[in-house]
């Protein structure tokens, strides 16, 4: 393959799908080469036993201004606007409501001093109160937020986020993945498979080597995560050097799921939730028959999403069986069938779950929105500035640079033109 386009975008998750949907209004040629076999990258609905079942992004979190509800609206795409039950504990298994509320203060108060006296050294674990009986609660909750342990996380990048995000979560019964992939635009040519494997900079042009061939193009969209970029994965020119240094500054914390199938439905109750062991870390946050459906969803972050990178999804449904029996008696163990699991850090294309800054590395996030010589632009959940980790995010950075790249190329065609 040798071809010429207007512009190339790399990779063909909620960044490159919004990218190639802003510039398919355009009237610029453009592909998208995707690493894997699908679209969406972390965004993936998984259908099995008759259910859709979202093994990345399943929450359009502040959906009152979320793009992708917008775009679900003008497709179609059926939304539930139930609240959610994160912050219940069924029937107080594993955690009395005594229990539930000084959790609760003992994170608002690391929270407040946060907000309040920001640790110098900007590292989110110097606020926990030393010896605190709920610290490992508190770095659970940073496990599911961050992907890592607060030692690695920035305070000032938490804040940002917090200050910006609502407390308005819908779902998509179709699948927030389903509706992502269903976007993608007609017209704008996809290569599935196609690892993008280089990109220089030759003359006015961009070259991007893929296993299919060459491609040119007058502006290339990089939208991979910071994982591949930081790896080298992806052969930069050496004046990229910067962006990479970016990424490593903007690691993807370790967030996977895990699904069981419910044999006997009647062994749990419809849409509720449970908060595993609150005094473990690597505890994980049980969704327990989300929209009635007959499946238990486990979300871990950290330390509990650890279990399946590093030990396999085996390893993972034995942690969360035993959570799981833990809270609601050993005979629930006949009822709980191993369905579907991620492993996000273990995908080669995408290498974790989001984003989160280390400690002093906050303004990271605009190093790697910067564009470069007009040529090549960055997008991607951990170019934004305040909705990093989410699909919203990515979906706006995504139009923020195709519009960049439409007011670098609109320029040169009417030089071009002589217009």
């Amino acid at each position: 393959m040798t071809a010429n386009y207007d512009v190339a975008i790399v990779g063909a998750g909620a960044a490159g799908i919004a990218a190639a949907r802003r510039l398919s209004l355009s009237g610029l040629t453009t592909i998208v080469f995707e690493a894997s076999p699908r679209i969406g990258g972390r965004a993936w609905t998984n259908a099995l036993a008759g259910v859709p079942l979202d093994l990345g992004c399943g929450w359009l979190h502040s959906a009152e201004r979320n793009s992708w509800r917008r775009v679900a609206e003008e497709m179609g795409f059926a939304i539930d606007r139930g609240t959610a039950a994160w912050g219940e504990q069924y029937q107080d298994r594993g955690l009395s409501a005594a229990e539930r509320r000084a959790a609760r203060r003992a994170y608002a108060a690391w929270f407040a001093r946060l907000e309040s006296a920001p640790p110098a050294s900007d590292c989110a674990a110097d606020a926990l109160k030393p010896g605190d009986e709920w610290n490992p609660f508190i770095e659970s909750i940073s496990g599911y937020l961050n992907g890592d342990a607060l030692a690695r996380v920035s305070v000032a990048d938490s804040l940002a986020y917090d200050e910006a995000s609502t407390d308005t979560n819908w779902r998509a019964p179709a699948g927030y993945g389903a509706l992502i992939a269903a976007s993608f635009p007609a017209g704008v040519e996809l290569r599935l498979a196609a690892p993008v494997e280089r990109i220089a900079l030759d003359g006015r042009s961009v070259a991007l080597a893929t296993p299919l061939g060459e491609a040119r193009a007058s502006a290339a969209i990089v939208t991979v995560s910071t994982a591949v970029l930081a790896s080298g994965a992806i052969a930069l020119p050496p004046d990229l050097e910067p962006w990479r240094r970016a990424a490593e500054g903007l690691p993807l914390g370790r967030n996977e799921k895990l699904f069981f199938e419910i044999a006997a439905p009647d062994a749990f109750p419809p849409e509720n939730h449970v908060h595993g062991n609150p005094r473990d870390a690597g505890a994980g946050s049980y969704t327990i028959r989300p929209f009635g459906r007959p499946v238990v969803e486990g979300f871990f972050g950290g330390a509990g999403a650890a279990v399946v990178a590093e030990e396999g999804l085996v390893a993972g449904f034995a942690h969360a069986t035993k959570e799981l029996v833990a809270l609601f008696g050993a005979k629930v163990r006949r009822s709980l069938k191993p369905l579907v699991g991620s492993n996000w850090t273990r995908t080669d294309w995408i290498g974790g779950g989001y984003s989160h800054a280390l400690p002093g590395r906050r303004t990271a996030r605009a190093d790697l929105a910067r564009p470069f010589d007009g040529k090549i632009f960055f997008a991607g959940e951990a170019t934004h500035p305040f909705d990093f980790s989410t699909a919203h995010g990515a979906h706006d950075t995504g139009v923020r640079a195709a519009e960049e790249a439409i007011a670098a190329l609109k320029p040169r065609s009417a030089r071009a033109t002589g217009a």
